[in-house]
């Protein structure tokens, strides 16, 4: 059983990567084996040049800083006990970080997050509204100054109205530290929103790469042009227009705990279910490589 197979991320300083999906795909996989720095159960796993089965103390320290993330939930990543100022305050002292520099983070990073340090650093979590809570974690992620930051689905848990507020905030804060983040979302106008680059993974590994404005207006795996036809636009001519060419994903993907020979795509591909019976043996037999970014052998066939 591998929940994550071969995945290989090109994540750039400046940049925002999103891993898109069905539930069970992997996203949230990958993304834990890259916070947990552990060595993973078979295979490797290498972040930022480091293989997680060989880190020494000292690097592995480094890395915890170097890699932070921004939960789903607000609630419940902040330990309700404390306030605003320690909050933020803990990835510093935990790093050997002076109190004079963690004081001056504390206050530059609440101010940038949109909140007030005269009258916030003082309070509590649960005095807060969703939205400026999540200001809270993305300043506590900050505070350390790291190279990556994963992002878990981190507008998904808020009020409809507050998203768009901290999708902007996201963009700004990565613009004015150079950091490289790594987007985890179900929603495609988030990631149309925030990501300059996406990978599509399917059953655990990724089957498309590339800029996100090439795989939104040109989708080459038969998969990902079934992702973004399932996403409903806001245009009711035009998504009645696409709802009538869309084509449906039948079935579910298979176990992952079943060893699947070539694509394993194939068994709800619908370019696959109209080949002709010689392209169809390929699929079976030949495991597609990502070989110029998408995981199919067909990838310019669109006869379905």
């Amino acid at each position: 059983m591998y929940a994550v197979d071969g995945v290989d991320l090109d994540l750039r300083a400046g940049r925002t990567l999103a891993l898109v999906g069905e539930s069970g795909a992997g996203k949230s996989t990958a993304l834990d084996a890259i916070l947990s720095l552990s060595a993973p159960e078979s295979g490797t796993v290498e972040v930022l040049g480091h293989r997680t089965d060989s880190l020494d103390r000292a690097t592995r320290r480094a890395l915890r800083g170097d890699v932070q993330i921004v939960f789903q939930d607000p609630m419940a990543s902040l330990d309700p006990r404390l306030p605003v100022a320690d909050l933020i305050a803990e990835g510093p002292r935990a790093q050997g970080v002076g109190a004079a520099e963690t004081d001056a983070r504390v206050r530059e990073l609440t101010a940038l997050v949109g909140l007030d340090p005269a009258r916030d650093l003082g309070r509590f979590p649960h005095e807060f509204s969703g939205g400026q809570r999540q200001r809270v974690g993305i300043a506590r992620a900050l505070a350390v100054r790291p190279r990556l930051l994963l992002l878990d689905e981190p507008v998904s848990a808020l009020d409809v109205s507050v998203r768009a507020g901290i999708l902007d905030l996201l963009g700004s804060l990565r613009t004015r530290f150079g950091f490289a983040s790594l987007l985890v979302s179900h929603d495609l106008a988030v990631v149309r929103h925030m990501a300059d680059d996406i990978a599509v993974m399917y059953l655990g590994a990724t089957v498309e790469q590339g800029p996100a404005e090439e795989v939104f207006a040109r989708p080459r795996h038969p998969y990902t042009r079934a992702l973004l036809a399932a996403a409903p636009v806001p245009d009711p001519p035009a998504e009645r227009a696409r709802a009538a060419r869309r084509v449906l994903l039948a079935g579910d993907p298979p176990s992952p705990t079943t060893r699947v020979d070539g694509c394993r795509f194939r068994s709800r591909c619908p370019l696959y279910a109209v080949l002709p019976e010689a392209d169809r043996g390929r699929c079976a037999g030949e495991v597609p490589t990502n070989e110029g970014g998408v995981a199919c052998h067909y990838p310019e066939r669109r006869e379905y």
